[in-house]
């Protein structure tokens, strides 16, 4: 297994900002120092009530101090952009990352995201569907004429190709079914969500695979999965300190009506031993290997991206839990 580092870009406003970006480029110091492969960092606008750090210019900051580990967008939100503009920023992050770059890639659910950028909350499939191909065309360097319900390009040619080639990889996420069924289609992988059951990911995973199997694609090549994850020398302490900042952010969550994307009986209204329940990676170093142990036994998770903190927590917590997981949880898997 490969794990990687999903960064809270997520704050207090009344924090000092300027430090908490500070405290990320620790925490990516000390994650590749300790075994991770990886670096992530999400999307979202009008975040209200937190600050939000964009994945853009926050994983191109971070890639001289994450040299060697893999860059991912985990995920950018494609419907609210123009896929030219993501083709070119995510060729040049591409060239910045010496070649290893990831591009999660997500629909969104957030009504007020799009309205607020112009755009129908009814359009999301399709401005992915077609974004996401146009994302493609563009990689190639060669001119794209395309006339689409949401886009038009008379022979666009980007200005910089991504190092890789093809392309990089596109992890697209998804929650509900359909979404699912159209990352079998549109997608390298399916990027798993770290809000659902364990039950209902290893469902939609079936569900994915079938998909891959009807659609004549061959078998995705990673199964990677974000988890919400604490680590502490004591459970009692893993429990307690987590419930104290992660319970808060699943509470805003249910004001943004995350769980209202996820299958039917998937639900944030729920006591934190409740939510956490087949949900989240939380306890001492020897739970901790045994949930994660889990979790490759049922899905055969090859890359688990860790959300190691959440708004208000503090960077010794966060640190301690980095290196506990180096030390005494990430050995135990990559030498098996």
């Amino acid at each position: 297994m490969k794990f990687g580092l999903g960064l809270s870009v997520q704050h207090l406003p009344e924090e000092p900002q300027a430090v908490r970006f500070r405290e990320h480029v620790e925490q990516v110091r000390l994650a590749r120092a300790v075994g991770f492969s990886s670096v992530w960092a999400s999307q979202h606008y009008l975040s209200d009530p937190f600050t939000y750090f964009q994945p853009i210019p926050t994983l191109a900051r971070l890639a001289a101090d994450a040299r060697g580990l893999t860059l991912g967008t985990g995920v950018l939100l494609l419907p609210l952009h123009h896929p030219v503009e993501i083709a070119e920023q995510l060729a040049t992050l591409d060239v910045i990352a010496d070649g290893h770059l990831v591009f999660g890639v997500g629909l969104g659910y957030r009504d007020v995201e799009n309205r607020a950028l112009g755009h129908d909350p009814k359009d999301r499939v399709g401005r992915l569907v077609e974004g996401l191909e146009l994302v493609e065309r563009l990689w190639s360097g060669e001119p794209v004429t395309y006339e689409g319900r949401h886009f038009s390009l008379r022979g666009a040619r980007i200005s910089m190709r991504p190092l890789q080639s093809p392309r990089p990889p596109i992890w697209l996420a998804a929650n509900g079914d359909a979404g699912v069924r159209r990352a079998a289609r549109l997608g390298d992988t399916w990027l798993m969500n770290p809000h659902a059951t364990l039950a209902t990911l290893e469902r939609q995973l079936e569900l994915f695979r079938r998909a891959r199997r009807e659609l004549g694609r061959p078998a995705a090549i990673e199964t990677p999965l974000i988890k919400e994850c604490y680590v502490a020398p004591e459970t009692a302490t893993a429990v307690a300190e987590a419930a104290t900042f992660l319970g808060p952010k699943y509470s805003a969550y249910r004001r943004w009506e995350q769980d209202k994307a996820l299958p039917a009986g998937e639900s944030f209204d729920a006591s934190f031993a409740e939510l956490a329940r087949d949900r989240f990676i939380v306890g001492d170093p020897g739970r901790v290997v045994e949930e994660i142990a889990r979790y490759r036994e049922r899905l055969g998770v090859t890359t688990m991206i860790f959300r190691l903190q959440w708004p208000g927590m503090d960077q010794e917590k966060v640190l301690r839990s980095i290196r506990l997981l180096g030390q005494k949880v990430l050995l135990k898997f990559l030498s098996s």
